[in-house]
């Protein structure tokens, strides 16, 4: 951290990123503890939205409601989406290939089939 004491903007904003981080991923918060950092929230958004960050504190806000969510809701479809990225990414690649029954069997070796009984 000795490089950033020569700017100090630059290591306040650095500082105020790495307690966003800190408190967006605390993930399995309960409804009482959510609440006690919701006021924490609020202040570093209204700090960053006097600073160079002030695009960031703008989108955080609008998405406010889902990231209080987020923390109520520990859950999230993350592996469905990253399989179906996957599964997008190969149909781009594949395009033009006729034969459904190769693209099954590449979808299901990159997801994770390691080739054991096929899924029917």
């Amino acid at each position: 951290m000795q490089y950033l004491s020569e700017y100090p903007v630059l290591k306040a904003m650095y500082h105020a990123k790495q307690k966003l981080n800190r408190l967006l991923l605390r993930r399995t918060m309960n409804k009482k503890t959510a609440r006690r950092q919701l006021p924490k929230l609020l202040k570093l958004l209204e700090q960053l939205k006097a600073s160079p960050l002030h695009s960031l504190a703008k989108t955080l806000t609008s998405w406010l409601e889902a990231i209080v969510g987020m923390w109520r809701f520990s859950k999230t479809n993350g592996i469905t989406e990253g399989f179906h990225t996957k599964m997008e990414m190969m149909t781009r690649r594949a395009y033009g290939f006729r034969n459904f029954e190769n693209y099954r069997l590449r979808v299901l070796t990159h997801c994770g089939w390691t080739g054991g009984v096929p899924l029917e």
